[in-house]
């Protein structure tokens, strides 16, 4: 599933390329695509005609644009679930075989296309917060900001990964305390601090919790820099190009690989439905302690 680098690729090309265009006319050829709006099909269509679309935002790993403006009270929100991708072409392209929405223009310049292969993701004209320049949907709300904002603070983040009762991979996947990390990147994340994804958080000094909201930081700073991490053609930016952080992955998908800190080969773990990949030398397993 796309994380933080790679939907902020895909926001950067909404940005540039289809910011402040008014839409023309709007088909939903899959109905599950927009699943999410209550009234269905035929209403996201009609809400979405006509308006401007503003400022393209994310919130981890949710991309938005608000319509008419800021301060309307209504986002065009999309996820990309497992396969989404939101891609401009130009109208002569041939459709995509899992097309499942198209948005026109009045320019009659590119056209805005939402592909979805296994269509787990999807588009939604929600409400925003009252008030809210940057047009946040109200569903999205409670997720946290991301190391990559500037207005993610450090310090908090800190005290509350240090306060929770749970293990340090659980809470780089809690979206509601820090946002756009996924299995990929914690893995890395942890892999740089040299800790095992098991280690309590209430264990972690504060030192070792900055470094590792730094070493986040970091790794995903770098995959933003070659356009993410492209495992397959699922994951493209608007252009359909992908990205090549997968070359520079040091923990991530290198089971039975040598360390590259140590040399000692890679382990692959089963962990919440997903895989967590590990230095057994660097990243040592955390004693029980008793009573659990």
């Amino acid at each position: 599933m796309p994380e933080l680098p790679e939907v902020e690729v895909v926001r950067r090309g909404l940005a540039n390329w289809v910011a402040g265009r008014t839409v023309a006319d709007v088909q939903v050829l899959h109905p599950r695509a927009v699943r999410r709006q209550p009234a269905g099909a035929a209403d996201f269509a009609a809400r979405l005609t006509g308006t401007v679309l503003g400022a393209a935002q994310r919130r981890g790993k949710y991309l938005w644009l608000p319509l008419g403006g800021t301060g309307t009270g209504f986002s065009l929100i999309g996820h990309l679930g497992m396969s989404g991708q939101l891609l401009v072409q130009e109208p002569s392209v041939p459709d995509e075989t899992h097309l499942r929405v198209r948005l026109r223009f009045t320019d009659g310049g590119r056209e805005l296309r939402f592909v979805d292969q296994r269509t787990f993701g999807g588009l939604a004209v929600e409400e925003a917060e009252e008030g809210d320049p940057e047009g946040t949907p109200l569903s999205i709300a409670h997720i946290a900001r991301d190391p990559l904002d500037e207005r993610f603070d450090d310090a908090v983040f800190v005290a509350a990964l240090r306060a929770r009762r749970t293990t340090v991979k659980r809470a780089l996947l809690d979206q509601t305390l820090i946002s756009g990390v996924g299995n990929i990147y914690a893995d890395e994340a942890l892999w740089r601090s040299r800790l095992h994804y098991d280690r309590p958080t209430a264990t972690l000094t504060r030192a070792q919790a900055a470094e590792l909201l730094a070493n986040a930081r970091a790794v995903m700073t770098a995959a933003l820099a070659v356009g993410g991490t492209s495992f397959d053609s699922l994951y493209v930016n608007v252009n359909g190009e992908s990205g090549y952080f997968s070359r520079d992955l040091d923990a991530y998908g290198r089971e039975d690989e040598p360390c590259r800190r140590c040399g000692t080969p890679m382990r692959r773990a089963a962990w919440m439905n997903r895989s967590s990949y590990f230095c057994p030398r660097c990243q040592r397993v955390p004693r029980v302690r008793n009573g659990g």
